[in-house]
């Protein structure tokens, strides 16, 4: 795990879920001739939590191999829903040229799939494959989801400090309504790879009646992206992930305390944590309170958080400087504690 894969969850969108195959440098499986893809229903209507099933059914040939099954892969082409891809289930192949099985069809997809291509499998969304998916420009399902879930997160303390335990309370509840199912529901809380390499329903846990479930987490869990999943077959239905505010610590000192009137000092300091992604500026105290940038973006260096500005004193007398720090992802803004260069 590195600080490029927190970045890489910080610039994504906060639903985490959509699990597409991960990429892989391989062609389509050679193997696999696809004569034709159909599905029993045109259109299912969907309900909460639940799934509704749609046989799948693939016509084709894959070698004299009995016992490989395969996936079919919808993809989004209108509609709201959070589901931007679906996946059949690993479809036995009931025949020589024959494989048929069913497509868990959530409320989460609300709106209307096409078929785009098929893979060999067993396949896990998130894990990826060995190869890629064989196209196949196959029929549409439209799907009326009602009552969908909505997912919300309470972090507490709101801003984590460096090396400290925190705790998300988690709710599940009714988009439409409001209120809670109910019932307690079956989620998976999981960190870092959990998110993104959805394996099932191994990783659940449930929440109260009222769709709530707290969660404590180690200090070393607030680096990355922790998220709660709605476990589904093969993959999640649904869920939210999210980095923990973090705090601005910025720390800052000039190479000399003094120096002639316009010659550049650097100024060197750290952000705490921050990915390089983020900024930092320098700032001159103007009369009593007033702050102004006098430099341009500074860069903060990959996983050191180091930064280096450069100040140039612009009159002679005790000049008063900081280091300022914008909110930048989950970080909170800060600044450095004043600091002197006189000029001379």
């Amino acid at each position: 795990m590195t600080r490029n894969r927190v970045l890489a969850a910080l610039l994504a969108a906060p639903l985490l879920l959509a699990v597409f195959p991960a990429a892989v440098q391989a062609a389509p499986d050679p193997d696999l001739k696809i004569d034709s893809i159909t599905l029993n229903k045109t259109s299912v209507a969907v309900s909460g939590l639940n799934t509704v099933p749609v046989t799948v059914t693939v016509k084709g040939t894959y070698g004299a191999d009995t016992n490989t099954p395969v996936n079919v892969i919808l993809e989004r082409t209108g509609g709201t829903g959070q589901e931007r891809v679906l996946f059949s289930t690993n479809l036995p192949r009931l025949t020589n040229g024959t494989w048929s099985g069913a497509l868990q069809v959530p409320a989460t997809a609300n709106g209307t799939f096409k078929v785009t291509g098929v893979l060999t499998g067993p396949f896990f969304p998130g894990s990826g494959s060995m190869t890629d998916p064989t196209a196949y420009a196959g029929p549409s399902l439209a799907v009326t989801g009602t009552h969908q879930p909505k997912i919300t997160a309470s972090v507490s303390p709101k801003v984590v400090p460096f090396g400290s335990k925190f705790s998300i309370t988690w709710a599940v509840t009714d988009a439409q309504t409001g209120k809670p199912y109910g019932s307690k529901v079956r989620v998976v809380l999981g960190t870092d790879n959990t998110c993104a390499e959805y394996f099932g329903p191994g990783y659940t846990n449930l929440t109260n009646t009222s769709g709530v479930v707290t969660k404590a987490y180690p200090a070393s869990d607030a680096e990355w992206v922790n998220c709660l999943l709605l476990p589904g077959n093969p993959s999640s239905i649904g869920g939210q992930g999210l980095n923990v505010a973090r705090p601005g610590i910025v720390t800052a000192a000039p190479s000399k305390t003094s120096a002639p009137v316009g010659t550049i000092v650097p100024v060197n300091g750290v952000v705490q944590g921050a990915p390089s992604a983020c900024k930092v500026y320098l700032q001159r105290l103007y009369g009593a309170t007033q702050w102004r940038t006098v430099s341009p973006a500074g860069n903060i260096r990959s996983y050191s958080g180091k930064f280096t500005l450069n100040a140039q004193p612009a009159y002679k007398g005790l000049i008063p400087y900081r280091v300022y720090f914008p909110k930048c992802y989950n970080y909170q803004a800060g600044v450095s504690k004043a600091f002197y260069i006189r000029g001379l």
